[in-house]
């Protein structure tokens, strides 16, 4: 794919965004209109959800990698979009109070994030307004019209959880397509991830809302604070668990820096191979899990080097015979399992010198970038576009040649978003 291809491709990704933007403005203008024309209804109950709200956004987890980084507010305004009744009495608020209400509480619960830079961003706002919104509209116009008047008892709960579930899949398959548009990452892989992480703190989300909505409808709005508190501790559990995470990468990563501090690797080179083998992971369509395995791997794919008498020149080791690639690669294999790490990671990193046809993905994906920034760096000016010839001219045995041209299409995806950078 070349440069004006990629071009094409990035302004149609970039069109999807306004769209859903667009759209997602509309419908909040829309709604605040309508609910400053004609009032709230039930001020109390839109009080309580919006302070729920807030404070759910209040306990916002930050990082790109969340997906659902405010999830008691997400199940709060999940079940104010579903509520029907309030201890007993039936409810008159319809969906454009909800998407109001949900917006406003929203964005005051953001505003400590906003001022130290850490707020949503427009994707998470137009999400959180269009989803709840699909829910409301679904649910509202015809519990109103007395339409569920006749159901009770487990069918009314099926139908919150199916209304539920089937929210939580459109905003999975909307989140896919944000990010598609704004990385140009491919579709599938992203909504494989989404729908994966449903399992996780989506399904909690999910049934917190139902939960809430149930028990308000019974108990009124003293349930809102005792069922917030399961999901509170569930989202403290997932924050330590990406701490424990977090944690583990500095200590790959301080690993790794072991063979510049050594003087085996120049500095910044496995860090810079992470990196471009994370984007060649993303284009070929790896999941979460297989790209962090693939980052792990890459950090640490020099670090046989350390048992070496006398360094390679460089750390060039693409330029070395094959016996003695894989003898450093299987040493660094060793060196990787006493690690504590992922057996997968120690893997990778025993078969980046194997004949290509017999390595796994990322052992390919490793090879051919490692091979790419040391030739890079060595080839001074039009470095890259000659290194990534002599791969190209590799593929018919030292390389993937889907690697190769996956390498080249994220190279000139770097290229068309930071003009002028080599």
């Amino acid at each position: 794919m070349n440069g004006r291809q990629l071009s094409r491709t990035s302004r149609r990704c970039s069109w999807l965004r306004v769209v859903v933007h667009t759209c997602a403005a509309l419908l909040a203008l829309g709604c605040l209109a309508g609910s400053l024309w004609g009032g709230l209804e039930e001020r109390g109950t839109a009080l309580a959800f919006g302070v729920l709200i807030a404070v759910g956004e209040l306990n916002r987890r930050g990082g790109s990698h969340v997906r659902e980084a405010a999830p008691l507010g997400a199940a709060g305004a999940l079940s104010y979009a579903l509520l029907g009744e309030n201890a007993g009495a039936p409810t008159h608020h319809g969906a454009g109070q909800v998407v109001t209400v949900v917006l406003a509480a929203s964005l005051v619960g953001s505003v400590p994030h906003v001022g130290r830079g850490q707020g949503p961003t427009t994707d998470q706002l137009a999400r959180r307004v269009l989803t709840v919104g699909f829910a409301a509209v679904c649910f509202q116009p015809l519990y109103n019209q007395g339409t569920f008047e006749h159901w009770g008892g487990p069918a009314y709960a099926l139908l919150l959880l199916a209304l539920l579930s089937l929210t939580a899949l459109c905003d999975a398959v909307l989140a896919a397509a944000l990010a598609h548009s704004r990385t140009g990452w491919p579709f599938t892989p992203l909504l494989r991830d989404e729908l994966r992480a449903l399992l996780g703190i989506g399904s909690a989300v999910v049934a917190t809302g139902a939960v809430m909505a149930l028990a308000v409808a019974v108990a009124g709005l003293w349930a809102l604070p005792v069922f917030s508190v399961p999901l509170l501790l569930t989202q403290l559990s997932v924050r330590r668990y990406a701490a424990v995470r977090a944690t583990n990468r500095q200590t790959i990563a301080s690993l790794a820096r072991a063979t510049e501090i050594a003087g085996y690797t120049p500095a910044g080179h496995a860090r810079r191979v992470a990196a471009l083998c994370r984007e060649v992971g993303r284009d070929l369509g790896l999941t979460r899990p297989e790209l962090t395995v693939l980052e792990y791997a890459a950090l640490m794919h020099d670090i046989g080097q350390l048992s070496l008498v006398d360094p390679v020149p460089a750390g060039a080791t693409a330029s070395l015979p094959v016996a003695e690639q894989r003898r450093i690669a299987l040493l660094g294999g060793a060196v990787v399992r006493q690690t504590g790490v992922d057996a997968a990671v120690a893997v990778v990193v025993e078969r980046q010198a194997d004949p290509c046809r017999e390595q796994p993905t990322a052992a390919r994906i490793v090879r051919a970038v490692n091979a790419y920034e040391e030739k890079a760096r060595d080839a001074g000016p039009g470095g890259p576009l000659t290194a990534l010839e002599e791969l190209r001219l590799g593929t018919a045995g030292d390389y993937a040649p889907e690697v190769v041209e996956a390498l080249a299409r994220v190279l000139s995806r770097d290229c068309l978003t930071s003009p002028g950078t080599g």
